[in-house]
């Protein structure tokens, strides 16, 4: 009975070892894994205003009344987010946009901007709980900034230049833009390039 206990303890102790090998071998994998995928930042379009260059100036009409001002020096920096009440991703990004506003309040200011017929834009902000947004119906905008696809954001700075922009479809993308605009790069991409 002994020699049975002694036999089972030793193939016990092999299968650890080699467990814990195991372990460490995925671990080192992983870490490979992880310096091959670089972060992924906001997709450039090359298209619109370039990074560094004055943004368009806009005043335009909020859906409140309120008059925004978009591409003019300010007090904040402004995140312009173009969306759609039909684009699924848009809706998934909501409550992201919602905490980067109450977190980086200090200097960031969101402006919603979007197209479209002013009934289906004031329901989807009523639904979305988006009141608290600046909302601008502008064709003139999207087209000034050349925005294809959505969602798409262009970060402006205080002084009116665009700082970062890009397709975002991911709290990730999102906060790559601010990620670019503390480095001085127009993209999470030139950075690691560069590095």
């Amino acid at each position: 009975m002994t020699e049975v206990l002694g036999i089972a303890v030793g193939v016990m102790s092999v299968i650890v070892a080699a467990l814990v090998v195991a372990v460490f071998a995925l671990a080192r994998q992983v870490g490979i894994l992880y310096e091959r995928i670089a972060p992924m930042g906001a997709l450039i379009v090359d298209a619109g205003p370039k990074v560094g260059e004055q943004a368009p100036g806009f005043s335009l009409p909020a859906l409140d009344g309120r008059t925004v001002d978009i591409g003019k020096p300010g007090a904040t920096s402004t995140l312009l987010f173009f969306l759609s009440p039909t684009c699924p991703v848009c809706k998934k990004l909501l409550p992201i946009l919602k905490s980067t506003a109450r977190s980086e309040a200090g200097w960031l200011r969101i402006v919603l901007a979007s197209d479209g017929e002013r009934a289906a834009q004031e329901k989807f902000v009523r639904q979305a709980r988006l009141e608290e947004f600046p909302y601008v119906l502008s064709t003139e905008l999207g087209l000034a900034f050349k925005v294809s696809r959505l969602p798409h954001a262009i970060l402006i700075d205080e002084a009116g230049r665009v700082t970062a922009k890009g397709l975002v479809n991911s709290r990730e993308q999102l906060e790559s833009l601010f990620t670019a605009k503390e480095l001085g790069v127009s993209s999470v991409q030139e950075y690691l390039k560069s590095a």
